[in-house]
This record gives structure tokens, C-alpha cells and sequence, in this order.
């Protein structure tokens, strides 16, 4: 039984001038390869959530966030983790994106069209559609 001790995460939610926002897929290797999420990653010893997101981003995309904006805080089981999900709003950034572990990128709107969807992801597009006075299906099954 893994251990249920909430992983600490940093998670950017990258929203574009027109209101899309950015998802990556997850790259070959690791749990949920192909599915789709906001970027980011574990915190690292003595990190905040914000030095977390801004190295991830920089390692996973490429590009060098300005300020990230706590936003909601969800915790997810996986099978093979508990994580407690920290989400930001990152409105600026600066650098060309790079996939540098190999995994795709899709800017997004309501209803996402990329499929499968990480479970972690579900949450924000819910956060979206209430802040958006979106009726309609957040994602398709």
C-alpha cells in the first residue's frame, strides 16, 4: 500500500490573453503517460510552491514564469499516490515553449477537445466553467 501522505504539488494553470489555457500530456514512463493535465511538479525540500512551479516550468517547457497566483488547492488519490494539488494562475510568461520530456501541448478552451484527461485536472475545469458561466461539458468522457 503506497504511502497515503499528501504529495506536495505545484501546478501552473497558463492562461492566454484570448482565455485559453495551457495542457501538456504526460510523457512516456511515468503513471498516466498520454493524458492530459496542467504542467508542474513536486516540491523539492525547502521549496514553496512558487520556486517549485517556476523550476518545473522551466525544466518540463522551457519558459520562465513571472508572477504565479495561488488559486485553489485540491487534494486527488491516485493509485499509486496521494498529492495535494497547489494550482496557480500564470498569466506571464516569457521564452519560446520547448517539450522537453517529449510531451505534447494543446492551448484549450470549454469544452476541452485533448482526451484522456487527468482525474487532478477535472477540478479546475469545473473552477473555469463556474468563473465563465459555462453551461456546458467541461470535457467529454
Amino acid at each position: 500500500m503506497p504511502d497515503r501522505t499528501p504529495v506536495e504539488v505545484a501546478v501552473g494553470v497558463l492562461i492566454a490573453p484570448d482565455g485559453r489555457f495551457l495542457l501538456t500530456s504526460r510523457p512516456e514512463g511515468k503513471p498516466y503517460a498520454g493524458y492530459w493535465e496542467f504542467p508542474g511538479g513536486k516540491l523539492e525540500a525547502g521549496e514553496t510552491v512558487a520556486q517549485a512551479l517556476r523550476r518545473e516550468l522551466h525544466e518540463e517547457l522551457g519558459i520562465t514564469i513571472g508572477a504565479a497566483r495561488p488559486w485553489q488547492v485540491e487534494v486527488v488519490d491516485y493509485p499509486h499516490a496521494r498529492v495535494r494539488l497547489n494550482f496557480c494562475k500564470v498569466v506571464d510568461w516569457q521564452g519560446e515553449f520547448e517539450m522537453r520530456e517529449g510531451q505534447q501541448m494543446a492551448w484549450c478552451g470549454l469544452p476541452v477537445a485533448v482526451r484522456p484527461v487527468l482525474p487532478g485536472t477535472l477540478p479546475v475545469l469545473r473552477w473555469f466553467a463556474e468563473e465563465r458561466g459555462f453551461m456546458g461539458p467541461t470535457h467529454l468522457d
